[in-house]
């Protein structure tokens, strides 16, 4: 499904609407991320800033992430449901998770990042670009 894309939190005090669309789409096993959802990834697309219009409440933590960017993840103040996040690395864009998105937003993962960091039985779909670590930003990120 293209753009417009809309998104919610559990308990529907935050709500997205985003205009464009995601610059990447990947799945992440870095273990911060392992944590964060209490499994083994989680599923991410990156989208510019000036095409996300979020309303709700959100409240943040922030802490070093793997890549060595400073990172801060944003959740619903209200139900705690993980949002979005932002790195120092990429200052134009953000992270939303995909289980934030409504259904049917048909985005899938194109790359997986941090496989060093995955666990021995992680499943990647074939065809899937594979990092061991971070990969490079892409462009429309930092620019």
């Amino acid at each position: 499904m293209p753009a417009p894309y809309t998104g919610s939190c559990q308990c529907g005090a935050v709500k997205a609407i985003i205009s464009g669309e995601p610059i990447a789409v990947r799945q992440c096993w870095c273990r911060q991320c392992q944590k964060l959802t209490g499994g083994p990834a989680t599923a991410n697309a990156m989208f510019l800033l000036k095409d996300i219009e979020m309303t709700g409440e959100l409240v943040d933590s922030g802490y070093t992430a793997a890549s060595g960017n400073a990172y801060r993840q944003l959740r619903c103040a209200s139900c705690g449901n993980p949002v979005m996040g932002d790195s120092s690395g990429r200052p134009h864009a953000r992270i939303i998770r995909l289980g934030f998105l409504d259904e049917g937003h048909g985005l899938k993962p194109t790359a997986a990042i941090w496989l060093s960091e995955a666990p021995d039985w992680a499943e990647v779909a074939e065809g899937v670009e594979r990092f061991e670590g971070q990969p490079p930003p892409p462009p429309q990120a930092v620019g």
